[in-house]
């Protein structure tokens, strides 16, 4: 019959019991740490980043067949339509004025801090997360979730962010024109820095915290139902804590997580002092 049919022996043979080739077996190993780089992610990153920690790996690779190989396995990172924003900015005092001037990357840490609310939907209501963050790094240095918008949900995070940074040079804490943000009480804890709110007609000079808490939304709270303040407080301390300034890598980082950027910072300049000394 293989005579007639003109195929060979071993041609049969390797039909009847197929073995995958090398080019098979190594994709199907990507294929699987994609899978599993994803997953670590808490199905966040797209293919530029899971590129680069495959390369990581060692695996050489382009981020055009990661992309392939994903769509391939039907996953792809987290994403909300774009929407259009109806508020408008509300002066609430002209003797406000920003000294940031687009400086969104400091030498060092503790050099520039920005601060900026965000209302979470719960099914009880609305939460409120307000943060801190550093923009050297881009970690959240401190954070507060409240079931009010008083000033003290301010306060008390700004006060957290002092209390875990020890701040022993000049800082500028950056902010909106909101109401919490020109208080007395506001003004009072922030005494030994120096401030800066949003210029008119600048929201860009609030983008990185923005971008934080969209990116919250989006990789995160978007995907679950919050039942109450207490779940919402569990989930946020989730992504923080856990992933965005611990594992999350960052193109803004050298694709380094925030803590990880931090502490190649702080031995780089351990280095610089022992050659001095």
């Amino acid at each position: 019959m293989l005579a007639v049919l003109g195929v060979s022996r071993s041609g049969y043979y390797a039909w009847l019991n197929p073995q995958p080739s090398a080019c098979q077996k190594r994709k199907e190993q990507v294929k699987k740490k994609i899978r599993i780089l994803y997953h670590v992610s808490k199905e966040n990153y797209g293919a530029p980043k899971i590129t680069k920690e495959l390369r990581k790996d060692g695996e050489i690779i382009a981020q055009r067949t990661v992309g392939n190989y994903m769509r391939q396995e039907s996953i792809r990172a987290q994403w909300v339509k774009p929407w259009t924003v109806t508020t408008k900015p509300t002066d609430f005092s002209s003797k406000l004025q920003t000294i940031l001037e687009e400086d969104f990357n400091p030498e060092r840490p503790n050099a520039i801090w920005c601060t900026d609310i965000r209302y979470v939907w719960t099914g009880t209501g609305f939460v409120y997360l307000t943060s801190v963050m550093d923009f050297f790094s881009r970690k959240i240095i401190a954070w507060n979730v409240t079931d009010t918008l008083e000033v003290s949900c301010v306060v008390d995070t700004v006060k957290k962010a002092k209390k875990g940074r020890h701040i022993f040079l000049p800082l500028v804490l950056h902010s909106d024109r909101g109401s919490q943000y020109i208080s007395k009480e506001y003004q009072r804890v922030t005494a030994d820095i120096q401030l800066s709110c949003l210029a008119k007609a600048a929201p860009w000079e609030n983008a990185c915290i923005e971008s934080f808490h969209a990116l919250i939304k989006r990789e995160w709270l978007n995907r679950f139902t919050l039942k109450n303040f207490t779940h919402a407080y569990h989930m946020i301390f989730e992504y923080i804590e856990t992933f965005y300034n611990t594992v999350r890598i960052h193109s803004y980082c050298n694709y380094l997580s925030p803590n990880e950027f931090e502490t190649v910072y702080e031995q780089a300049e351990k280095r610089k002092c022992r050659l001095i000394s």
